[in-house]
């Protein structure tokens, strides 16, 4: 009998439930010839559905917080098969050799789960729907199995990621040089405020990141627009003076941008512009913040 082929997976269990329904997705590229890959979600020890509304009932103060359920998103690269286990083998371990590679099957997964995420919320209307990320993950897996193993969330062979000890450094530096925190405290308190070119530029780098460009484009147009008048004179520094000036100079591009994705999608140089100024932009803000403390 001949050996099932093996996939390779990234794995990621989260508490409590998705709103994207259990079952096996198929995923394709934007491109008819891109690779496909298979999304397992599957809810673990969730309660039954209440079939009608509970009357309300006296809480006990002594009670233990009732358990969570488990959600397990299999990310399985279907696109890259393995005939033997030797194979899937050699390339667990060197998918597990540096940083980096790992990084990148991480990415890879929960992209993928973000995709479904993303299309839920699109589909339900409901915008309150969040993406997530590796690091909220209570376990983290890179593994392999069959065809018939990851389609349950069961593998053959997989290792456990810690994220505590690399990104959480990254991280940590980031926190420490933003303190984002003691802003928290400062906005709920009303003695700051968060501005809305703030808001509208973090959903121009989530478009950006999920790879929709269109969207990302058409963010970053307003995004820069309320940039340039709320942090106009922000700030007595040569490099936020400069960093406005090279945003003044190339809004028009951020225009010409959002202007193209409203014909369709962006070639690589209209994405590279828009890149470019996101990460202008939030150079500008992360400024702002580190000077300001």
């Amino acid at each position: 009998m001949a050996q099932p082929q093996l996939f390779g997976f990234a794995q990621f269990e989260l508490a409590g439930a998705l709103a994207v329904p259990d079952g096996r997705y198929l995923v394709r590229g934007g491109d008819p010839d891109e690779a496909e890959s298979v999304l397992v979600i599957e809810t673990l020890g969730a309660p039954p559905p209440a079939r009608r509304r509970r009357r309300p009932r006296r809480a006990d103060p002594g009670a233990a917080p009732p358990p969570l359920p488990l959600t397990r998103a299999t990310a399985v690269r279907a696109h890259h098969p393995f005939d033997t286990e030797g194979e899937a083998a050699r390339w667990l371990e060197g998918a597990l050799a540096s940083e980096e590679q790992v990084e990148e099957l991480l990415a890879e997964g929960i992209d993928l789960l973000n995709r479904a995420l993303h299309t839920q919320a699109a589909s339900s209307a409901d915008p309150r729907l969040a993406e997530t990320s590796p690091e909220r993950a209570i376990t983290v897996r890179i593994g392999y199995g069959s065809g018939k193993e990851v389609a349950a969330g069961r593998f053959t062979a997989a290792h456990e990621i810690d994220l505590r000890s690399s990104s959480s450094s990254r991280r940590r530096r980031r926190d420490e040089e933003l303190r984002p925190q003691e802003r928290v405290a400062a906005v709920l308190g009303r003695r700051e405020r968060i501005d809305a070119c703030e808001t509208l530029l973090l959903r121009a780098r989530a478009d950006l990141d999920a790879g929709r460009r269109r969207e990302a484009a058409l963010q970053l147009r307003i995004g820069l627009e309320a940039l340039l008048v709320e942090l106009a004179g922000a700030l007595a520094d040569p490099g936020h003076e400069e960093d406005m000036a090279m945003l003044e100079a190339r809004r028009g591009e951020a225009g010409e941008a959002a202007n193209t994705a409203l014909r369709g999608d962006l070639d690589d140089e209209r994405e590279r512009q828009v890149r470019e100024l996101v990460e202008l932009c939030e150079r500008i803000l992360r400024r702002r913040r580190v000077l300001r403390g």
